[in-house]
């Protein structure tokens, strides 16, 4: 599959980061029934996480993975060994969570690159 069929958008996130999403048309439910967000609560188990952002990174059809930074961490691990241009992986804020660019996954591999 060439990159320019890659024309969605994933998201893991809390309620109302995926709510905001959604009502800005990123919502897609393919004929499978998969979904290209999750919804991610307290009673949201990690391993449910997990399976949603090695699924998104896998599907040939997304082309960036938006996740709430504090969700992230949660799953620091898998996001830092994910090491392919496509799909970009983006760590956004959220509501009650703001954003620390110490965090950031992207962030961190420019400084790596420049040295710092």
């Amino acid at each position: 599959m060439a990159q320019t069929e890659r024309t969605f958008i994933a998201a893991i996130g809390d309620e109302d980061s995926i709510t905001g999403l959604l009502l800005a048309g990123i919502g897609h439910i393919d004929s499978h029934h998969k979904k290209n967000f999750l919804v991610v609560d307290a009673k949201t188990p990690l391993a449910a996480v997990e399976d949603a952002f090695r699924e998104f990174t896998k599907r040939k059809d997304i082309a960036i993975v938006l996740i709430n930074q504090h969700i992230a961490e949660e799953i620091r691990p898998l996001i830092d060994e994910h090491d392919q241009a496509f799909p970009t992986i983006l760590e956004i804020p959220s509501k009650d969570h703001p954003y620390d660019p110490e965090k950031d996954s992207v962030l961190k591999r420019v400084r790596r690159l420049f040295g710092e």
